[in-house]
């Protein structure tokens, strides 16, 4: 969906793409921990049925457990900073050149 308007310049077309449920879901993860209400403002958001919202926030929820964590610490004079901690998977094979196993 595009709109057009006349500047001074000549015209201008802007696109405008509406957003998707991933998006409307991680603006509900921002606002809210508690998974039920995610669902019900990203439901409200897009316009969608709260069941189908429901199973992918849940799954979404699982996904994101498993990588990665986000913790709020608090720094200099109150000013709150975020730290991502990421779980790196190592693996390792059994004849290792580095190692000499």
């Amino acid at each position: 969906m595009s709109a057009d308007w006349n500047t001074k310049y000549g015209t201008r077309r802007v696109r405008h793409d509406p957003p998707t449920l991933d998006e409307a879901i991680f603006a509900a993860v921002g606002i809210t921990d508690d998974q039920d209400q995610q669902a019900e403002i990203a439901a409200a958001l897009m316009g969608m049925p709260l069941d189908v919202v429901q199973a992918e926030v849940k799954k979404q929820a699982r996904a994101n457990t498993r990588i990665s964590a986000t913790r709020v610490i608090a720094g200099e004079q109150g000013a709150q900073r975020s730290v991502v901690v990421e779980r790196r998977v190592v693996r390792r094979f059994g004849n290792d050149k580095r190692t000499g196993t």
